[in-house]
């Protein structure tokens, strides 16, 4: 064949090359690239050897580049479910933990117990003080009044009752305070 120069080629053979690799890779740039890279595997080709038909060997080309880029699209693609898959269950995962979550079964048994055997610890007037003030909803006044003591007695009795159960609780503490605000921690 005589000497025929990468222009012409390039010239005759451009936009075929596009279109076939576009009509199997969907996708204008990533033909665009594949055309390019045939015709200058062609061209590399034609430097070595004697190329008695290029379109022949063009086509060829082309449709090994375009096979290698769909392989490599598939194997992303199948990576891509595989997250997703995997992205979905744990989603999933945590909707169901979440619908599952109740207060009342969080807190029931262990909390339940640390309270109760934390304010039973406490001195009696203090663990009067802080029943009466968090769990009946009764003012620092009709508490005195009950106790035979005074406000500010009153006061310290639940300070110290609440500072004794902030220790014992204090890995519950933040759900605590979100599922029982009238504690008041």
């Amino acid at each position: 064949m005589p000497d025929i120069s990468f222009s012409f080629i390039y010239t005759s053979y451009y936009k075929k090359a596009f279109s076939f690799a576009k009509s199997y890779v969907h996708d204008e740039a990533v033909a665009e690239d594949i055309a390019s890279e045939a015709l200058i595997a062609l061209w590399e080709k034609m430097e070595i050897t004697s190329v008695e038909e290029i379109a022949p060997l063009l086509f060829t080309i082309l449709k090994h580049k375009a096979l290698d880029w769909l392989k490599h699209e598939q194997v992303r693609m199948t990576a891509f479910e595989t997250f997703a898959d995997w992205q979905s269950r744990e989603l999933s995962l945590r909707i169901s933990s979440l619908e599952a979550c109740s207060p009342d079964g969080i807190f029931s048994n262990e909390i339940g117990r640390i309270v109760r055997q934390t304010l039973y610890q406490l001195p009696e007037q203090t663990r009067q003080a802080f029943v009466l003030s968090r769990f009946k909803d009764k003012s620092n006044r009709e508490i005195a009044e009950a106790l035979g003591i005074s406000v500010k007695g009153v006061e310290y009795h639940i300070s110290k009752a609440l500072k004794t159960l902030r220790v014992a609780l204090k890995d519950y503490l933040p759900l605590l305070c979100f599922f029982y605000p009238h504690l008041r921690f």
